[in-house]
């Protein structure tokens, strides 16, 4: 069995997500609890030089700064809270981690080196697949989701939303469950696009747009929170081992929506 079959029946027996998506850059209950399993590198390949600890006084963790897209970066990734520092940011109560990959993205990602596949995360994100959230813009890659979506969205030229409308009666809550008003939200997709696309999407709809964060793609991550969802194995035919369960899916089955 090849590694994207093996992934495709891996989230087949686990039971909940529908079909694959795409976008540039990324792929239960509404809850934030961390995976049951943690999953961190040792020193040679997790520790980066120059991380520092989160400031803490009298146990409470630094105020987060807002939230500021770096004009250099094509996705709008925050200069702040970003790939490279996020394990600064880890284990907060304010904080909803959202990872916005599918388990399985239909779309071409390896024609740019990238990883169809989410065979691995960070450590207490949740996984909500953007194009399961919206409809997508038009992609450089091949293959892109063009299936169901909460929310029907027009994208702008320039990549900001022009106009966004749920689909379903249930699409609202889906949002303000899954991405708390009361919360920071820290969106991570594969390199920055699908992360990108959904803040924009919270943007339009109103949330604060200085607690929502771009903090980019999980294929340059190098921490220590690394959670692998699937691991080598001597015993088995494909010589791969499926823990999907290691990493929380928000359910989001059409079957049971209701169309507006």
């Amino acid at each position: 069995m090849d590694r994207r079959n093996f992934v495709k029946s891996a989230v087949a027996a686990g039971a909940v997500v529908a079909s694959g998506l795409a976008a540039i850059g990324c792929s239960a209950a509404p809850s934030d609890a961390s995976p049951a399993s943690r999953e961190g590198g040792d020193d040679s390949t997790g520790a980066r030089q120059g991380v520092v600890a989160p400031d803490v006084t009298q146990g409470a963790p630094r105020d987060l700064p807002p939230a500021n897209p770096d004009p250099e970066s094509g996705f709008g990734v925050d200069s702040s809270i970003n790939i490279e520092t996020i394990d600064e940011w880890l284990e907060r109560d304010d904080v909803a981690y959202r990872d916005v990959r599918m388990l399985f993205d239909p779309a071409d990602y390896a024609s740019i080196g990238g990883d169809p596949d989410l065979t691995a995360t960070v450590e207490g994100f949740k996984v909500v697949p953007f194009p399961l959230v919206a409809t997508l813009p038009p992609l450089p890659v091949a293959g892109a989701y063009e299936g169901l979506a909460a929310w029907t969205v027009e994208w702008a030229e320039d990549g900001s939303v022009a106009s966004a409308s749920p689909a379903y009666r249930e699409s609202e809550s889906l949002l303000r469950e899954l991405f708390p008003e009361d919360k920071a939200i820290f969106l991570m997709c594969g390199a920055g696009g699908y992360a990108g696309q959904m803040r924009q999407l919270l943007i339009h709809l109103g949330w604060d747009a200085e607690r929502v964060y771009n903090v980019g793609g999980f294929w340059s991550y190098a921490g220590k929170h690394r959670v692998e969802l699937i691991e080598s194995s001597p015993d088995t035919d494909d010589g791969r081992l499926c823990c999907m369960w290691r990493v929380e899916v928000a359910p989001i089955d059409f079957t049971w929506m209701h169309s507006l």
